[in-house]
């Protein structure tokens, strides 16, 4: 027989949007790898933080060259810009990284630029 408690958890599980149940998921990776909210952090705050890429874009023609990627952690975006550069191999969407630097505001955003990063792969 089963529990009330189980039959809920399982009826929830079912009906969740798979966006949330992916943002719990890097939520629940970046606390338990000690990374820092990007939600609690404000401009000039040294952190160190752990998610997910979403998306990379290289900037080649313009006079900001460099490789733009959107950084979540399950809390907030952060765009993490490495100026001067066309490539950073291991830098692609749905990377696990994690990043260490200033948080700067661009145009209402948070951005850290040229940040320290370690790529971690699927068994990671």
């Amino acid at each position: 027989m089963t529990t009330p408690g189980y039959l809920k958890r399982l009826t929830r599980r079912l009906t969740e949007d798979l966006g949330d149940v992916e943002t719990e998921r890097i939520s629940r990776e970046s606390r338990a790898r000690g990374g820092q909210r990007a939600a609690e952090c404000c401009r000039g705050d040294e952190v160190t933080m752990h998610g997910e890429l979403r998306s990379v874009e290289t900037c080649s023609r313009t006079a900001k060259a460099g490789v733009k990627a959107e950084f979540f952690d399950g809390s907030d975006t952060v765009i993490l810009k490495w100026l001067g550069r066309n490539r950073i191999p291991g830098i692609e969407p749905g990377r696990t990284v994690t990043v260490r630097g200033r948080i700067a505001d661009l145009d209402g955003s948070k951005v850290i630029y040229n940040p320290y990063y370690e790529l971690y792969g699927a068994d990671d």
